[in-house]
């Protein structure tokens, strides 16, 4: 079984209705099925992906009530998996305070110029799968799947910490 990166669109309709995990079926040419596992039960729902760059999840069992968006990414988390998705450097950065802290296992970088210089040379061109979302009151972590160069990868817990809308703290840490 072969992950497959979520657009953005989907990832937040994805999340918002309850998906946990997403995992695709094909033949590896990016055309095929993607599966989205729901919170209640593990059902699983399939529905053929939209033709576009890569697979999506074109539909989700509903695992939670209409209007329910206790699960839902922080908006500030959310621009930050976009910006990766679009390969978006400045976006990337603009998700940040200015003068936040990113800590990526145990190497810390300060402000706009050092996340910058640390996401052009570590995190923009790489894939970013989103697997869970555990919101707090604060923000919310994601485990993904974070494939640098677009290939192979890790999984990592991206702990979120947000004030007035962008992100004040990202500390990364494998899982």
């Amino acid at each position: 079984m072969r992950k497959h990166v979520i657009p953005p669109v989907a990832l937040t309709a994805a999340l918002l209705l309850g998906a946990t995990a997403c995992s695709g079926e094909g033949d590896g040419d990016g055309a095929g099925t993607a599966t989205a596992t729901t919170a209640t039960g593990g059902a699983q729902d399939r529905a053929a992906a939209s033709p576009a760059p890569s697979d999506t999840v074109s539909r989700v069992r509903e695992s939670a009530p209409a209007g329910d968006d206790s699960d839902a990414v922080d908006p500030a988390a959310q621009a930050y998996v976009d910006a990766v998705a679009a390969e978006d450097l400045d976006a990337l950065v603009a998700a940040f305070h200015p003068d936040a802290e990113l800590t990526d296992v145990g190497r810390r970088f300060n402000g706009h110029d050092e996340i910058r210089r640390w996401a052009d040379n570590e995190v923009i061109g790489g894939r970013l799968t989103v697997l869970k979302n555990t919101p707090k009151s604060d923000g919310t972590t994601l485990l993904v799947r974070f494939a640098p160069g677009g290939t192979g990868g890790f999984e990592a817990n991206y702990e979120f910490d947000v004030r007035d809308g962008r992100i004040e703290k990202l500390n990364l840490q494998y899982a």
